[in-house]
This record gives C-alpha cells, structure tokens and sequence, in this order.
C-alpha cells in the first residue's frame, strides 16, 4: 500500500496551478524550439565545414599523387588522427569527423594514400564552435526571459480571475453562516453589455440564490410571526375558559394543553423576533456564578430534579442577564428531558458547560446544529429550546458547542465574552425570583 506524502494548503490553488502548468508549457515549448534551432545551425555549420574540409583533401590529394609538397594541415597518418577516420581511410573511403587537436576543435578529413596510408587535413573548427556555444547561449537566456515574461503576465491575468472566485467563495461562507445580505455584485455579471465569462455566470447565480433564498426565508418568518400572534388572542381565552372549569382529571389535561399550546406559541414569537436579527442585548455586569446559580433554581422549580453547580474559575462579566438565563434554562431543561442526571454546571472562567449523562446529543445535531422542529431517536418535543438558546448566545455575541463526553453523556459549552477579564471570588447567591426554562 503507498502512501501518500501530504503536500502544503497552498499547493492547491488555482494560482499555483496555473503557475506550474503555464511554467511546463514555456520550457517544453522553449526546449523544442531550442533544439530545433541548435540542430538546424549545427548541420548548416558541420555541413559547411566538412565541404570546406573535403575540397582541402581533393587539393591535399592532387599534390600528393603529382609530388607536390602538401599544404600546411595536410599530412599523411598525421598525429591526432581519429581512429573511425583510418579505420574508413583504410577501406578505400573518405569521411570527415569533428574531434579535438591540440586542444582546439578541429574538423579532419581523410581519405586513402598508397601502400595503404592515410592522407588526412586539419581544418580549425573554432570559429564555428564559439558560434555554436553562443547560440546556445542566447537561447538558454531568451527561453529564460520568454519564460519570465510570460509567467508574469500569465499570473497577473490568472490573478484577476482567482480574486474574482475567492471574493465569490467568501460571499458563499457569509450566505451559508446566516448573512443572507451579502452578495458578489460581480463587474461583469452586472455590465450585460461586456463578454460574460464563467465566473461572472457563477457570481450571477449565486446572487441569485442568495436573493431566492432571503425572499423565501423572509416570507416563512412573516408566516410564523403572523400565526404566532393570531393565536395569542384565541389561547389567552382558552386559558381563562380552562380556569373556570370544575376541578377534575380533564380539567387538569385542558389545563396543560392548553399551557402547552401558550408555551410554544411563545416559542415562535421569540424565534421570529430572533430571526430579524434586530434584538440588541442590555448589558450589565454581573459574576457569571450568580447568573448560573439562578438558571439552576429555576431549572430545578420546574424539572424537580438536582442541578449540580461547579465553578472551577469565577469571572466578572457584561452581559445580558435575562437572555444568559434564558439559554442556560433551556440547556438545563433539555438536559433533564432528554438525557440523565446528574446534570452538572460547570463555570470555569468565561465558559459554561452544562453536561448530563444520558445518550448524548444526536448525529444530526452535532454536525448541523439545533434544527426547529426536528427530533430523532424517539425524542419528544419541538427542538424550539436549543434553537432559541443559540440564538439567544449569538445575540449576546457568545459561542455555543454542542459535542458528546467520551464517558457518556451530552455536553453544551457556552463560551461568553467578558469584560473585564478579571477573575473573581465565588460572590453569594443571590435571592431574585427564578425566570422560566425552556425546554427543546
């Protein structure tokens, strides 16, 4: 089995891509038409060479056949002779071959003399060596500098389109974390007179969306906030109607539906008001101890079951004391309805975590969060409690973790913000009426 080395985030880019991909293409293109150049003036200066070689060996050989003295360069078995060029003299041929005499490049010529010798010339290769050398030279370093050029350029252009998708992607996270205000109001998309690219056509369709989606979400808050108070009037009557009946067993189940009824139509007005995103908190300052002392007495008036408190660390805070209150009710009063005692308040620092030890949170909700109206596992109730509990901490610009104890047991972190961040004593508990929990 291989394994796979991972590699760096930013490998991973369009960008970086791009760079690479547009960087093979320039040297692959850059080496063809290197080598292409270079084997085309090799063969031009070779071939001029070798004629220029071949007629010195015609000359060398009319001398030497008519007695003459031989030409400087010319000799038979001269010093330095390649062996391929005996070799080929030796069987009657002549050829030519570029090799090195003295140090210095030479082109020799050979051909066949008498009494099986070899007549061989010299001609100094230099010259054409350096030409050579330096027109490979010149197209290491134009291939270079086209490869520079066109990198640049083709960054820049590739540059301008990633920025467009990145400021697209941040839109999609700002849609998809609640901001359904935000758009990408993409240049292209909103000039229809200019070229539309894909990346325009992928802007437009997510402004799009996210207006679709705004109309739709607006419309089922306008829809439960209405029938939220439209049913306010007709169940304050059937609250008073169910007081006035006899005492008995069906007077007490009207009674508690109809209790019921007025606690989650309540429910629906908070969510509303919560999904406008217009509720502003009224901050005082308090020891976070007290506020969490207070949501367990409450919790216990209306479970009947302990509430342990636990500070590990005690801190002074601003906040909102009513909307703490109301999220810590509630996540006591899940944790009494759907898990197991004990339920435990720890307060260590800025950080509640309310934790029961029953099955825990289900998989729904630890990767998607609390859901309105939906419960698994044979659970009852709205899940309204755990929806208005995390909105209420957003409102007090506070972080809420929903996750599972690895002993057992379901686990609600609210982390506040705190200013002052000084630590504090314990203070004494504190005497005001308890407000009523939630339940999910």
């Amino acid at each position: 089995m291989t394994r796979r080395v991972p590699l760096p985030r930013w490998t991973g880019t369009l960008a970086v891509k791009a760079a690479a991909f547009i960087t093979v293409m320039c040297c692959a293109l850059a080496a063809l038409l290197g080598i292409l150049v270079h084997v085309s003036v090799t063969d031009q200066t070779v071939g001029q060479a070798r004629e220029l070689a071949l007629a010195r060996l015609k000359d060398a050989t009319s001398a030497f056949e008519s007695g003459d003295t031989l030409l400087p360069g010319a000799g038979v078995d001269p010093e330095g002779l390649p062996p391929s060029l005996r070799r080929l003299a030796a069987d009657g041929q002549r050829g030519t071959v570029v090799g090195r005499h003295h140090g210095r490049p030479t082109m020799w010529a050979a051909g066949p003399a008498d009494h099986g010798r070899t007549l061989a010339v010299e001609v100094d290769y230099s010259q054409q060596a350096h030409t050579i050398a330096g027109l490979d030279n010149a197209i290491l370093w134009s291939s270079g500098l086209a490869i520079g050029a066109t990198l640049l350029v083709g960054a820049f252009a590739v540059t301008r389109v990633t920025r467009r998708l990145h400021a697209t992607a941040l839109v999609a996270r700002r849609i998809s974390t609640g901001d359904l205000d935000a758009r990408v109001h993409d240049p292209l998309a909103r000039d229809r007179t200019r070229p539309q690219d894909e990346v325009a056509a992928v802007a437009a369709a997510l402004d799009s969306m996210a207006a679709s989606l705004q109309g739709k979400l607006m419309a089922e808050q306008r829809f439960t906030a209405d029938v939220a108070h439209e049913l306010r009037t007709p169940l304050t009557g059937l609250h008073a109607a169910a007081e006035l009946l006899p005492p008995g067993r069906p007077t007490e189940l009207v009674r508690d539906r109809v209790a019921a009824l007025r606690t989650l139509t309540e429910d629906l007005l908070e969510i509303s008001r919560l999904d406008t995103g217009r509720e502003r908190p009224a901050l005082d300052a308090e020891h976070l101890s007290t506020v969490v002392r207070r949501a367990a007495r409450a919790a216990d008036a209306t479970a009947g079951d302990g509430t342990r408190v636990r500070v590990v660390r005690d801190v002074y805070v601003e906040t909102d004391r009513r909307r703490l209150e109301r999220v810590l009710g509630n996540l006591v009063a899940n944790a009494h309805r759907h898990g197991r005692p004990p339920v435990v308040l720890t307060v260590d620092g800025p950080a509640v975590t309310v934790r029961d030890h029953g099955d825990g949170y289900p998989e729904y909700l630890l990767e998607h969060g609390p859901q309105r109206f939906r419960t698994e596992g044979g659970a009852t109730g709205h899940g309204l409690g755990l929806t208005i509990a995390r909105g209420q901490a957003e409102v007090l610009g506070a972080r809420l973790e929903f996750a599972n104890a690895a002993d057992g047991g379901a686990m609600a972190t609210l982390t506040l913000p705190q200013s002052p961040p000084t630590t504090a004593e314990p203070p004494p508990e504190s005497s005001g009426p308890p407000p009523p929990a939630d339940r999910s």
